[in-house]
């Protein structure tokens, strides 16, 4: 993966303010509860650049970054989990794969969104319309994944994704995604929080953290002043006794390079070689669907890869 540079004097600038992008893990509640709280601006950020993506596209494949970076912290290892959106609406779409480790990638099926009037809001209900989000967990040293289906009933990623915790795995959940701009639509705070509830607990302790939810402030805007996100937690659920568990580091990465891609080219059927080498285009670019990164090959490598 190549990573685009971030133009904007005053975002670079920004971000190098801002602490590392990360998840940070709590228990709330005396162990009733697991907290999942990430700072992404930097990972929004770079998504975007990498992209080049507009507001509205920032927003919502941004939101399902965030949401991306939660769902890793539910598995270990070398485990990775996908979220796939697919739906009726403009947005057609979203693909997101998160590791673990904490990188995470993905794409929208449908960029630039069209629009046929001025946003009014940040409500992207009206942009996905009826649709399936599935969630796929891919273990290490399991032949088959794990998959949970269900169907979109709210349009928000958020509440969507809590709906599919209590459907497909019967654990109450909440879920926050929040991406603050400023009036010239840069991002400069992104933040997502994960609230589940632990087997053996009372409904009542996730209950009266869901209403403290309903009322906190914006994620987005608080990370935006250069606190972090453990900050966020431990100040809106201090009346939950947070006991900080750890944090790891995370941010957009994608495994790809230009072999990978010379392999897939290697792979190609003889007459798809063939036509290549005596049509071009010279050169040829290829774009990672995951990333955005472009890989260019020339006349004299391509001959040598597909010779």
């Amino acid at each position: 993966m190549i990573r685009k540079p971030i133009e904007d004097t005053f975002l670079k600038n920004h971000l190098e303010h801002l602490p590392y992008d990360c998840r940070e893990v709590f228990l709330l509640h005396d162990g009733a509860v697991r907290a999942v709280a990430v700072q992404g601006t930097t990972m929004i950020n770079q998504m975007r650049a990498n992209f080049s993506l507009g507001i509205l596209e920032t927003l919502a494949l941004g939101h399902g970054y965030l949401a991306g970076a939660l769902l890793a912290s539910t598995v270990k290892g070398n485990d990775r989990i996908q979220l796939s959106i697919e739906c009726g609406g403009p947005i057609k779409g979203i693909y997101i794969e998160a590791w673990a480790v904490g990188a995470v990638r993905g794409y929208l099926k449908q960029v630039p969104i069209p629009i046929d009037k001025p946003l009014e809001s940040f409500d992207l209900s009206p942009f996905f319309g009826p649709g399936f989000l599935t969630v796929t967990k891919l273990l290490e040293g399991k032949k088959q994944p794990f998959s949970g289906q269900i169907m979109l009933q709210h349009g928000r990623i958020a509440k969507d994704l809590a709906e599919y915790f209590m459907i497909s795995e019967q654990t109450p959940t909440v879920v926050s995604l929040s991406i603050q701009f400023d009036k010239e639509g840069r991002v400069i705070g992104a933040g997502s929080l994960f609230l589940q509830k632990l087997p053996g607990a009372h409904d009542s302790k996730l209950a009266s953290l869901e209403e403290i939810c309903e009322t906190m402030p914006s994620m987005g805007k608080y990370l935006a002043t250069g606190k972090s996100a453990k900050e966020f937690v431990e100040e809106i659920f201090s009346s939950a006794s947070p006991q900080y568990l750890g944090k790891e580091q995370m941010g957009f990465s994608c495994p790809c390079d230009s072999q990978r891609f010379a392999g897939f080219l290697s792979a190609l059927p003889k007459n798809e070689k063939d036509e290549i080498l005596s049509d071009g285009p010279f050169p040829l670019n290829l774009s990672c669907l995951n990333c955005g990164t472009e890989y260019s090959f020339s006349k004299d490598e391509l001959q040598s890869i597909l010779s």
